[in-house]
């Protein structure tokens, strides 16, 4: 291998005669020339995108935005960027493939792998599709300083709390605030004290996660109890949901609220299949399989599709009893609520056929082809 200097000179002589050449010889020139530069010199090269065709160097010059766009290797002009190639110093040089290497290690570790059925992670495409614990702790707060005269609620209790996505958010809102957790299944509560536990400061010291019934007794009373997404209607008699409100009327504080949302409408009841775009290329599919009016057994899946053509099939899938909201709300006054309250979402302005996120109080609603509420029972 020559010296740097040796090899920048002859480069030069070389190059000044390519200049006087027709384009298609220097071209062809340029390549046997260059196929071998110095250390120093191969590194100049790559920084200016005239390495491009070496096997071992990348295979396109340098983004929009750097080499090429100050004066580099454009297309169509060998001239310039070899001129910049033989006078750009060994320092230069040495800086401009250590920022490539730096760029390059930035990119693949930015990378995200593309979803499919085999990659993707079902905890993760429901938290994506289903959950939205910002807005529902937003409202738990709402709802608790509304009717707790402007107090705020410190505790909270999240049933068939799954990956506690929602018990999560409650703690980043505070330093102060506590919570617990109660679900069967271990598997989900791993996953999520894992992914949604890694950014709340003390998470795991300020939450309690019991693999336990709902219906058992928590550690501390706590001043709201939420079962979110309908995850209550796994109880299928009148006798044990209504049991099942009465633990949570009795382990709730002294001021305490029990918060759930049902989900209703004509369209509720109709063996369909309703996709929506998540985005990333993401299909969510919530599947109402099987009603049976005499029972009110119903039977749901989701599904997830993907863009490169491949599904998740029964990602979770649902043997619950579709309850009404009357029927609920008499339960909840039987075991001891002195006041159960429905809220309804509001309508978005610019399309009644979608809701404005809002959720405030209202008795009687409106009869949308399938809604959502809350109901917030106040011991």
């Amino acid at each position: 291998m020559p010296s740097a200097t040796k090899d920048r000179k002859k480069q030069k002589k070389q190059l000044k005669k390519q200049l006087t050449q027709q384009e298609k010889q220097r071209a062809s020139k340029s390549k046997r020339e260059l196929a071998a530069p110095s250390a120093k010199g191969r590194a100049k090269l790559l920084a200016t995108g005239l390495g491009a065709g070496d096997s071992k160097g990348p295979k396109k010059g340098p983004k929009k935005g750097d080499s090429q766009k100050k004066g580099g290797a454009k297309k169509g002009d060998a001239k310039k960027g070899a001129a910049h190639a033989v006078k750009s110093t060994g320092k230069a040089a040495k800086a401009a493939e250590k920022a490539g290497k730096t760029k390059l290690k930035k990119a693949n570790s930015q990378r995200k792998p593309k979803l499919t059925a085999a990659t993707a992670d079902r905890y993760d495409l429901y938290q994506r599709s289903v959950n939205s614990p910002e807005a529902d702790v937003d409202f738990l707060f709402k709802v608790y300083e509304r009717l707790r005269d402007g107090a705020r609620p410190k505790h909270l209790r999240e049933d068939f709390c799954g990956t506690a996505n929602l018990a999560a958010e409650w703690l980043r809102r505070g330093a102060e605030l506590t919570a617990e957790g109660f679900d069967l299944d271990p598997e989900p509560i791993e996953w999520g004290k894992g992914v949604n536990f890694a950014d709340v400061e003390d998470g795991l010291e300020r939450m309690t996660f019991h693999l336990a019934d709902v219906r058992s007794r928590p550690l501390v009373k706590p001043d709201i109890t939420t079962a979110p997404n309908f995850s209550y209607w796994c109880f299928r008699t009148r006798d044990e949901l209504k049991g099942y409100f009465r633990s949570a009327f009795e382990g709730l504080a002294a001021r305490g609220l029990f918060v759930i949302d049902v989900y209703g409408g004509p369209e509720a009841l109709v063996e369909m299949e309703e996709q929506r775009d998540v985005g990333d290329g993401l299909t969510y599919i919530w599947d109402q399989r099987q009603y049976w009016p005499g029972t009110g057994e119903y039977h749901a899946a989701i599904h997830f599709s993907f863009k490169d053509g491949t599904e998740m099939r029964d990602a979770f899938q649902y043997v619950w009893r579709f309850w009404n909201l009357t029927e609920l709300k008499d339960l909840l006054s039987e075991v001891g609520f002195r006041s159960v309250t429905t809220w309804f979402e509001g309508t978005d302005p610019d399309d009644e056929e979608v809701g404005d996120g809002n959720f405030e109080l209202d008795e009687k609603g409106e009869n949308c082809q399938a809604w959502i509420g809350y109901i917030v029972a106040a011991k």
